[in-house]
C-alpha cells in the first residue's frame, strides 16, 4: 500500500475534490439504500398486511428524532392509510420511492463527476512528473536503458496506473459505506437473520483472494515483456535497412514474435483470473441468497419470524445488492494490483535523480570573456578510464581541433563543456568559474552544438532551424540557411521553409539534414561553437559549401572541433592530439607535422588511403 499511497500524492491537492466527493457519495448512499428499504412498506401497503393498526383508528405518534427516517415515514404512511385508504397511501409510498431514486441518481452523477476531475487531476500531474524528470536525466542513463522500455513505461504504464490505481478511489470510499449502509438495514429489519447471512461472506472473499493472489507478479512480467516488445518495434523501424540489407528480416520477425507470444501468454492467464473472480462472487452471491430464501421461508411459514412477507421480500431484494458493493471491492483488488505494479515501474523514472543538477548557489553566467580550461580532469566509465589528466586551454575567438585514433576520448572531452558528463577529478573553467558553480541553462546557452547524427524532428524545415528560438523570424532563419549552403536546396523542396521532413528528417539526404543542422547552430548566435565531425555526413561536394560556411562562422568565436578528415582543420588555430585519454601532442599543423609524431602518421595514413 505504500506504492499506492505514493501515487496518490500526486492528486494534491487532494481536498480540493475529497470533500464535495464524500457529501455526494453519502447522499447518494443515503437515497439509493431508501429505494430498496422502501420495497417492504411499498408491498405491505399494496397487499394491506400491515395496516391493520391504522383500520382500527389507531394513530401513530409523531416521532421526537428529526433524523429517526424510519420512524417518520411509518407516521406519515399510517396518515395516508388513515385519511386517503390504501390507495393513497400507494401513491404516497410510489412518490418518495421516485424521489428517493431521483435524488441518489443526482448524487450518484455528481460524485463520479467529481471522482473523473480527480483522476484527470492526478494523472495530470503523474505523467507531468515523469516526462519532466526524463527529460532531467543525464546522457549515461539513456545509454544503459532500452529506448522502448522507457516509451513503455510513460505511455502504456501510466494508463495502467490511471484506469485501475485511481479507479479504485472510487470503490475505497463509496462501496464500504455501501456496504455498510446496506448491512445496517438489513440489520434493522432482522438482526438474527443478518446474522446468519454473513456467516458466508468470509468463505466468498478467501475464494476471491485465493484467485487474485498472483495478478502483481503477473503484471509486473506483462509490462516488462510489453516494454521488450516495444523495444524491438524501435529498433526494427530504426534499422529497416540494415535489417533487409543483411537479410535479418526473419530473425527480427522471430524475436519480435516470440515477445509477443510470451506477452500474450501472461496476459491471457492474467484474464482469466480475473475473470474468474465475477463469476465466482456471482455464483455465491445467488447461493447465499438461496440459502436465506429457505431459511427465511422456513421461519415465516412456521410462524417464527417477525418479518412481514412484505418486509421479507424487501430483505431480499436489499441483500441481493449487498454483494453489488462487496463485488466492486473484491474485483478493484484484482485491477489494484495490476495499477501497483505499473506504478512501481513508473516511479523507478521518477525516483531515478539526474547525476548533474545545479548547485543551491549556482549562478548564471551570461557573457564569455576569457576562454574554457580544462584542470586535471579525469573521467571513467564505471571501471574504464576514457581521460585520464587532462590540463590545456581553449583561449576566447580561437579553433581548436581534437584528433586521434578513434576511442582515444575526444566526444568524451567535448560533452564534459556542456556538462552532459562529469569528471569524476579535476575541473572545468569557463571564464575563470567551475562549472558546477554556474546555472547548467546558462552555460549550455553560450553554445552552439552540431553533431556527427543529425538530430531533426518531424515538423518543418523552418520550425527544426527555429528549434529553441520560438521567437525567429523568416528572415532570420533564411539567413541562418544561406550561411549553412541549405537554402537552396530548401527553396526546392515542395512548400520551401514549410516543407515537412519527416521522421528523424527521412525525406532529406545526409547532407541536406546536416546542413540543416547547421543552420540551426548559426540562428543560435552562440560565442562558442562545439563541432563533433560537422562534417562527416556530408559528400565532397557538400563538405565544401559547408566547410566554407563553418569557416565563416567560427571567426571570432571560440570553436572546439572534432573531424574525422584531417584536411579540414588545417586552419585550426591548435590541434589538440588524444591517444587512451591523454594528450600527447598539441600545436599548430606546421608544428606537428615537423614534429613527425602520432599526427603526422594520421596524417599520413589519410593521405595513403584517400
Amino acid at each position: 500500500m505504500k506504492t499506492y499511497f505514493r501515487l496518490l500524492s500526486f492528486a494534491k491537492p487532494i481536498e480540493k475534490f475529497a470533500i464535495p466527493y464524500i457529501i455526494f457519495t453519502l447522499l447518494y448512499v443515503f437515497f439509493s439504500t431508501m429505494v430498496l428499504a422502501l420495497l417492504g412498506p411499498l408491498l405491505n401497503t399494496l397487499f394491506l398486511t400491515s395496516v391493520s393498526a391504522a383500520a382500527h383508528g389507531v394513530q401513530l405518534a409523531k416521532p421526537t428524532s428529526f433524523l429517526d427516517f424510519q420512524a417518520w415515514f411509518k407516521y406519515y404512511l399510517q396518515y395516508y392509510v388513515s385519511n386517503y385508504g390504501a390507495w393513497g397511501a400507494l401513491k404516497f409510498v410510489v412518490a418518495v420511492i421516485i424521489a428517493a431514486v431521483i435524488l441518489g441518481n443526482l448524487f450518484r452523477y455528481l460524485s463520479a463527476r467529481t471522482m473523473e476531475n480527480l483522476r484527470v487531476h492526478t494523472l495530470l500531474n503523474f505523467r507531468k512528473a515523469v516526462f519532466d524528470n526524463v527529460m532531467n536525466l543525464h546522457l549515461g542513463y539513456f545509454s544503459n536503458e532500452r529506448k522502448g522500455d522507457i516509451i513503455s513505461k510513460v505511455a502504456s504504464d501510466v494508463q495502467v496506473v490511471q484506469y485501475s490505481v485511481t479507479g479504485t478511489l472510487q470503490v475505497i470510499f463509496k462501496e464500504p459505506v455501501t456496504l455498510i449502509a446496506f448491512l445496517v438495514t438489513l440489520f434493522l429489519i432482522s438482526t438474527k437473520l443478518t446474522l446468519y447471512s454473513l456467516l458466508v461472506i468470509p468463505v466468498s472473499g478467501f475464494i476471491i483472494s485465493r484467485i487474485v493472489k498472483r495478478l502483481k507478479a503477473q503484471a509486473i512480467a506483462a509490462q516488462q515483456s510489453y516494454g521488450n516488445m516495444i523495444s524491438y518495434l524501435d529498433e526494427a523501424l530504426s534499422g529497416i535497412k540494415i535489417i533487409k540489407a543483411f537479410n535479418a528480416v526473419d530473425f527480427i520477425k522471430g524475436r519480435f514474435n516470440s515477445e509477443n507470444k510470451n506477452y500474450s501468454r501472461i496476459t491471457k492467464s492474467m484474464a482469466r483470473r480475473q475473470q474468474l473472480a465475477s463469476p465466482v462472487s456471482e455464483a455465491m452471491s445467488v447461493t447465499m441468497v438461496a440459502f436465506i430464501v429457505l431459511y427465511g421461508g422456513y421461519l415465516i411459514l412456521n410462524h417464527k419470524s417477525e418479518l412481514s412477507p412484505g418486509q421479507f421480500i424487501a430483505y431480499i431484494a436489499l441483500f441481493s445488492q449487498l454483494m453489488r458493493p462487496a463485488k466492486a471491492i473484491s474485483d478493484s483488488f484484482s485491477n489494484i494490483h495490476s495499477g501497483i505494479a505499473a506504478g512501481e515501474r513508473v516511479l523507478e523514472l521518477i525516483d531515478t535523480k539526474p547525476a548533474i543538477t545545479d548547485a543551491p548557489d549556482a549562478k548564471p553566467i551570461t557573457d564569455f570573456i576569457q576562454g574554457i580550461q580544462f584542470k586535471d580532469v579525469t573521467f571513467a566509465y564505471d571501471e574504464k578510464v576514457v581521460l585520464s589528466n587532462i590540463n590545456f586551454t581553449v583561449p576566447k575567438g580561437k579553433t581548436v581541433a581534437l584528433v586521434g585514433p578513434s576511442g582515444g576520448g575526444k566526444s568524451t572531452m567535448m560533452d564534459l563543456i556542456p556538462r552532459f558528463i562529469e569528471p569524476q577529478k579535476g575541473e572545468i573553467l569557463i571564464d575563470g568559474h567551475d562549472l558546477r558553480s554556474l546555472t547548467t541553462n546558462s552555460v549550455r546557452a553560450l553554445m552552439g552544438i552540431v553533431n556527427q547524427e543529425s538530430v531533426l524532428f518531424n515538423d518543418t524545415i523552418f520550425n527544426n532551424i527555429a528549434f529553441g528560438k520560438p521567437d525567429a523570424t523568416q528572415e532570420q532563419v533564411e539567413a541562418a540557411a544561406r550561411i549553412a549552403n541549405a537554402h537552396n536546396f530548401i527553396t526546392e523542396t515542395e512548400n520551401g521553409y514549410q516543407t515537412n521532413i519527416g521522421d528523424r528528417g527521412t525525406k532529406l539526404s545526409g547532407g541536406q539534414r546536416q546542413r540543416i543542422c547547421i543552420a540551426r547552430a548559426v540562428l543560435a548566435n552562440p560565442p562558442i561553437m562545439l563541432l563533433d565531425e560537422a562534417t562527416s555526413a556530408l559528400d565532397t561536394e557538400s563538405e565544401k559549401l559547408v566547410q566554407d560556411a563553418l569557416n565563416n562562422l567560427m571567426k571570432n568565436r571560440t570553436s572546439l572541433i572534432i573531424a574525422h578528415r584531417l584536411s579540414t582543420i588545417q586552419s585550426a588555430d591548435i590541434i589538440v592530439v588524444l591517444e587512451a585519454g591523454t594528450i600527447v601532442e598539441q600545436g599548430t599543423h606546421a608544428e606537428l607535422f615537423a614534429a613527425n609524431g602520432l599526427y603526422r602518421r594520421l596524417i599520413d595514413m589519410q593521405t595513403f588511403n584517400s
